[in-house]
């Protein structure tokens, strides 16, 4: 299966993942079977809020699932749209989180879990742990 992890380097299997899909400078595709990786220039990262488009950058790519750190409402419904599911990762590597996603440990994010939520409830993305970068001390495995 081919996944996609959005990271800040590129250090193979060892690439951090990013604390938030928005701001990822690059998506890791990782085959889950093998553990072959390359890094894609995720060309939408720096986006106006509510106009990404998340997708772009894997352009006939055929993608199985996508394992975030932290992902907004809109990038979730379209991924979503695109018939991919969207897990969340507590790890702070490449390696560990591919893991958990081979272990089954993973789960996938949902309104409530996305960031800034809309509508009746609404929080900001500064309230939700996905705001505190994972390189930032946030506690993670």
């Amino acid at each position: 299966m081919d996944i996609c992890i959005p990271v800040t380097q590129d250090w193979g299997l060892e690439s951090p993942v990013s604390a938030h899909f928005g701001l990822a400078p690059l998506l890791m595709v990782v085959n889950t079977e093998n553990g072959n990786c390359r890094a894609v220039l995720n060309r939408n990262h720096n986006y106006l809020h509510s106009l990404c488009q998340p997708l772009l950058s894997l352009a006939g790519k055929h993608m199985d699932g996508m394992i975030v750190g932290g992902i907004g409402m809109g990038a979730l419904e379209k991924i979503q749209a695109a018939h991919i599911n969207v897990y969340l990762s507590e790890f702070t590597t490449v390696a560990a989180t591919v893991a958990a996603y081979n272990a089954g440990r993973l789960k996938l994010v949902t309104p409530q879990t996305a960031c800034c939520l809309r509508g009746k409830g609404a929080r900001p993305c500064s309230g939700n742990p996905c705001s505190s970068s994972l390189e930032g001390g946030r506690s993670r495995r």
